[in-house]
């Protein structure tokens, strides 16, 4: 009960890539690089497990981007067309690589990267990919040039994979669906069919991350004209709520979601954002213990799964360790209230 993870990534050491910045270039490259980002990974699971995270995941060490991280191990997007296109319905420019031909796996994208941290750790392990969705809003399309239909090619891609990452004994498989909070009339008519897709068939437990996005300017700009109360979520909360989907991972803290919207999520366990990833102040325990308890009268405490509101990998390392000390601390306080050994 009341078990405590994180929505992904972690921040990288200074020698796999550059601190606190989003989507760094390696600084390492060939054998270096492939034994530095296992290293990482290393100090990754040690130190959510020092910290006493009971979900651990791999911090996303081996990816430089969580969507195109996975994207260059599919053929039919090529990465030698980039191109600078307007993505999350334009708030923000990225260069994007193009899809040019029909989409297929070369070869497994993350099996290694399971299989490694799976046999580095005793703890429930849970691994992060991209959704269909926001795939779909990260890259170019000159071959399909039909956004659900690459989203359905996309979902049986990940599928593909997802199957061989939960036989490789993962426990949560978390498709990451910030393009949820965008087009929400998508989400209702094709992006829930996608998720079924890429999870179909599926022995391990399965998540959505849907959070309003890593702390960017860009990302802290649009979050400043949504108003005092950010009620993106009631338009999807009951599709996802339908949904095949066994957890969804919403942003708590520091956000102005009205709480009370987390009982559209009924049936549903919750991965409640107890810790800001938009700021380098460090929670105390009792301001974790604040946002679980104000979650408790809408997810009962069974669902309840006290996480970050996103990933971590801009902040400094020790901010990081930190907000992991006080998300575990935070949630020991809860449970003791609550009568949890």
């Amino acid at each position: 009960m009341l078990l405590t993870t994180i929505a992904g990534s972690l921040p990288k050491p200074s020698w796999l890539a550059k601190p606190r910045v989003l989507w760094a270039p390696w600084n390492l490259s060939g054998p270096a690089l492939a034994e530095g980002k296992r290293d990482a990974v290393l100090v990754a699971l040690g130190e959510q497990e020092a910290a006493g995270i009971d979900i651990v995941s791999d911090g996303e060490q081996s990816r430089q981007h969580f969507v195109h991280g996975f994207l260059e191990a599919i053929d039919g997007v090529d990465f030698t067309r980039r191109v600078t296109i307007g993505i999350r319905a334009d708030r923000y420019k990225a260069e994007v690589p193009t899809v040019t031909g029909p989409l297929a796996r070369r070869r497994s994208v993350h099996a290694d990267e399971v299989a490694f941290a799976r046999a580095h750790t005793t703890k429930k392990l849970k691994f992060t990919v991209p959704g269909p969705m926001t795939i779909v809003d990260t890259l170019a399309d000159e071959h399909y040039r039909d956004r659900r239909r690459l989203a359905m090619e996309f979902a049986r891609v990940i599928n593909e994979e997802a199957r061989e990452l939960a036989a490789l004994g993962l426990d949560v498989l978390q498709l990451d669906e910030p393009a949820f909070n965008v087009y929400m009339d998508e989400v209702r008519t094709w992006g829930i069919e996608a998720l079924h897709r890429a999870i179909d068939g599926l022995s391990c437990k399965t998540a959505v991350h849907i959070c309003y996005g890593y702390g960017i300017k860009a990302n802290t700009d649009w979050k400043a004209t949504l108003g005092s109360e950010w009620r993106q979520y009631e338009q999807t909360f009951p599709a996802l709520a339908a949904s095949r989907i066994d957890q969804i991972s919403v942003e708590c803290a520091n956000s102005r979601v009205p709480v009370s919207l987390l009982g559209l999520l009924r049936g549903k366990d919750v991965l409640v954002g107890a810790v800001d990833v938009a700021t380098d102040a460090v929670e105390t325990p009792a301001e974790v213990a604040a946002t679980i308890r104000r979650a408790l009268p809408y997810v009962p405490p069974e669902r309840l799964y006290p996480c970050t509101n996103c990933g971590m990998v801009p902040l400094d390392r020790a901010v990081a360790r930190g907000k992991l000390r006080a998300l575990v601390e935070g949630t020991a306080l809860v449970r003791r209230e609550l009568g949890v050994t």
